[in-house]
């Protein structure tokens, strides 16, 4: 058994134990593995609970999400009750929907107006609405404040200006004797997160979304080509050589302990950078993701998490309304003021109180609304394969075993076995 699928049945059966030992409950919800996201939904369910007096357990589930993907579909294919609800990341409701109960027969067919046509687009599989958004996630630029102003720059509009200021700038403070400041720090380690990264480069190019909308291969072209070079170039320049295998929280670490210029990440960075343990407290501004040139475009990686309704649930309408409350207005507000999650509600981006607790939700509403998806949609239960012959041709690129037009021509090939075999 490989470690994933191991780990997986490891916390199989710590689920199964725990929901047995605490049958009392109403509902078992999966929601956040750890820290603040976890907290946040245990204070949610707190209050769904308080409100109409039935009982939930939160139950663990493993913080990977490709281990938890797996979790999942173990749990699903054995018709098992054990997790009512679960919270699934955005690419994954056409791989899970068979298994999911179509919310809008019980909660209404209205149950997801309002919520960003986007999402709820990418939440209906065949016309069943089998998840319900909870937050957004689009990529943004971070940057610091003070160093721009210091040296004299704005914030860059084109990934080539942020070559050129972040190599500036990391020059000029090395010299002053700052000898770990970095240009720019990015998710760049061989997984979804490089994906991601690497999907809103060749957008901003012009060099399309690697697969169309009708399942189409378009990533064999000189703008994708030219994304992943100038990627490339960054990595012992402007970026550290360890940024090959940085997350979300190595980038973080780097930019919030003081020693980059540039960041990109998820909105959910803003409070932690925020925080009075940050070192970059009051010195952090956020913007859109550069475009790819003059003629090129910004485009922000679509994220977020949703909220489903496993179709073997014993207590499906209750679970509905679990999901419901949790995605509701009321929640959502609290959880975009208390740690910066971006809600998917339209009308709360113009909430003065959201607004003042987090501005750039406002200045950067159209990057939500907007956000460029992964190709999940079209490539159906293929796209975990999909997502990997991306990310590793794209770190193939970036470690420098390939340069850019061999890597998309390369990747073309692939994929095209891919969808010969899968879709």
């Amino acid at each position: 058994m490989n470690k994933t699928l191991l780990m997986s049945a490891i916390a199989l059966a710590s689920i199964t134990s725990t929901t047995s030992a605490a049958h009392a409950a109403d509902l078992t919800i999966s929601c956040g593995a750890v820290g603040a996201e976890l907290t946040l939904c245990q204070e949610g369910v707190r209050a769904w609970e308080e409100r109409t007096g039935h009982s939930v357990d939160v139950v663990s589930t493993p913080n990977s999400s490709t281990e938890r993907l797996s979790l999942y579909q173990q749990i699903l294919s054995a018709n098992s009750s054990d997790i009512d609800v679960m919270q699934i990341d955005v690419v994954w409701p056409g791989l899970l929907a068979n298994h999911l109960l179509d919310l809008s027969e019980v909660l209404g067919e209205d149950a997801a107006d309002g919520h960003f046509e986007t999402i709820v687009t990418n939440n209906t599989i065949d016309g069943r609405l089998v998840a319900m958004p909870w937050f957004t996630d689009a990529g943004v630029l971070y940057y610091r404040k003070d160093l721009l102003e210091k040296h004299g720059f704005d914030a860059p509009s084109t990934w080539q200006e942020l070559t050129e200021i972040a190599r500036t700038i990391k020059d000029a403070e090395r010299s002053e004797g700052n000898n770990r400041m970095q240009g720019f720090v990015f998710q760049g380690r061989a997984y979804e997160g490089l994906t991601v990264n690497a999907l809103e480069w060749v957008a901003s190019f012009g060099g399309g979304t690697v697969v169309d909308n009708e399942g189409e291969v378009t990533i064999n072209n000189e703008r994708a080509a030219a994304a992943l070079d100038l990627a490339a170039s960054w990595i012992g320049d402007i970026a550290p050589d360890g940024v090959l295998n940085y997350t979300e929280e190595e980038a973080r670490g780097v930019f919030q302990g003081g020693n980059a210029v540039f960041m990109r990440n998820w909105p959910y960075a803003w409070s932690l950078a925020q925080s009075e343990d940050s070192d970059v407290r009051d010195n952090v501004g956020v913007t859109q993701l550069p475009a790819g040139g003059e003629n090129g475009q910004s485009a922000a990686g679509l994220g977020g998490w949703n909220l489903a309704v496993s179709r073997y649930s014993d207590n499906p309408e209750l679970a509905a309304d679990l999901v419901a409350f949790l995605t509701g207005n009321e929640e959502q507000k609290r959880r975009a003021i208390q740690s910066s999650y971006n809600p998917t509600i339209d009308a709360l981006y113009q909430d003065e109180e959201i607004l003042e607790a987090v501005p750039f939700f406002g200045t950067l509403y159209e990057t939500f609304v907007n956000a460029v998806a992964r190709p999940s949609a079209p490539t159906g239960s293929a796209y975990g394969r999909v997502s990997n012959a991306f990310f590793s041709t794209s770190h193939d690129v970036l470690s420098g075993t390939k340069d850019g037009t061999q890597a998309v021509a390369d990747l073309e090939a692939e994929l095209a076995r891919l969808k010969r075999r899968n879709w």
